[in-house]
């Protein structure tokens, strides 16, 4: 299992704070059971409709079915609205770039937030996505998390605010 972990009271300090983010707009309002899979987690949450249709587009549906683990920053519907719709409509009608998009926001095995670090962390498209930490908030590349350890029974669900974009 990949690990990533914060130091001695950061670390309280950190799952405090994104704790607390529980019924935010755009996010699940309670933590989910782990008896579902990522992608019925997702779709039971109702604010990943756009990350849900992306995943059945690039056909990745029956991977993020599978056993895992996985753990994945999943965009809400907000974060997608981010993105200007000719360019979404773009990303979404090339499935080779959607699929790379996709796959940047994946990482293998199941990491809690009690287990994150600062640093860089291979992704399943290959390239590494960057952990920092900003002001007591937990960013992955430019995107902040606002939720974390949604659980589902083949992984976690760590909740984001923008698409992440490999580079």
């Amino acid at each position: 299992m990949q690990r990533f972990t914060f130091a001695g009271s950061l670390v309280a300090l950190t799952f405090l704070a994104l704790s607390g983010c529980a019924g935010m707009k755009g996010e699940p309002a309670a933590p989910m059971s782990g008896s579902k899979d990522i992608v019925d987690t997702a779709v039971a949450a109702g604010s990943f409709n756009t990350l849900v249709a992306a995943v059945k587009q690039a056909g990745l549906v029956d991977t993020l079915k599978g056993k895992g683990p996985f753990t994945v920053f999943a965009p809400t519907d907000e974060a997608f609205a981010k993105i200007p719709k000719e360019k979404l409509d773009a990303i979404l009608a090339d499935k080779a770039m959607l699929t790379k998009i996709l796959t940047y926001h994946v990482v293998a095995g199941k990491v809690l937030a009690a287990d994150v670090k600062p640093g860089a962390v291979k992704t399943v498209e290959g390239s590494a996505l960057t952990i920092s930490v900003s002001g007591g908030s937990v960013m992955v590349d430019q995107a902040k998390v606002i939720k974390t350890d949604v659980m589902a029974s083949n992984g976690v669900i760590h909740v984001i605010d923008a698409v992440l974009i490999p580079k």
